[in-house]
């Protein structure tokens, strides 16, 4: 959490099952000409990294097939066109940079999508920005990420039980943050509560907070 705004693109797992492919999909977003930008798959510590259950794993050369291969059009090692890598971006580079990151990270929305509907196509399995849960009649909601969706489910089906329209929304992508969609589907919703990974520690609220409320205030006022 302490990376998203850094110029990661961030994709969350419930499961092991969703860091499995999400790892998958990892390599073809990263390394899309449109994109070029690291990517974290996150997952909770010990919850899922250190637990047992069973996973669907593809073949390797289906793996491989998926991936493909990485060929960059620039390569340090590359003697043909000599370049420098190194920390420092003095300012008269520094703003071009940042914008050609800002235009990046909108572009791995599409790509995200692009890859997501090829995974699902090779397996079945199929994967959104976020995962909208019982939210279609709900009065209530949850917004969450990772392992907590799970729970936050099981909590939603017995307050179902007791007559509570409750529903959740499981955020996938977090970065780039799919603002004007978990906007839509929060619209109708008379009370959300933001379950967030960490404090901001602003006085203000976490991240995923501060993201959730502050394009529904924008569309609000």
């Amino acid at each position: 959490m302490g990376a998203r705004d850094s110029g990661w693109i961030q994709l969350f797992s419930e499961n092991n099952q969703e860091a499995y492919d999400n790892l998958l999909m990892a390599h073809r977003i990263a390394e899309h000409k449109d994109v070029l930008l690291p990517l974290m798959v996150c997952q909770d510590g010990f919850i899922t990294s250190h637990s047992i259950e069973n996973i669907e794993l593809l073949e390797d050369d289906k793996a491989k097939g998926f991936v493909g291969t990485y060929k960059p059009e620039h390569y340090l090692l590359n003697d043909k066109e000599p370049i420098a890598v190194g920390p420092l971006d003095l300012q008269g580079y520094l703003f071009e940079h940042k914008k050609q990151q800002a235009e990046a990270m909108k572009n791995a929305k599409r790509v995200i999508k692009e890859v997501s509907e090829e995974f699902e196509i090779l397996t079945g399995r199929k994967y959104n920005f976020f995962e909208s849960y019982k939210l279609d009649d709900a009065d209530i909601a949850i917004v969450c990420m990772n392992s907590t969706a799970g729970t936050a489910k099981h909590v939603v089906n017995q307050l179902r039980e007791q007559g509570i329209k409750a529903g959740v929304l499981k955020l996938r992508m977090f970065r780039p943050f799919p603002a004007e969609e978990v906007s839509e589907a929060l619209r109708n919703l008379k009370a959300i509560a933001v379950l967030d990974k960490s404090d901001s520690l602003n006085s203000v609220g976490g991240a995923l907070f501060q993201d959730v409320v502050s394009r529904n205030v924008c569309k609000k006022y």
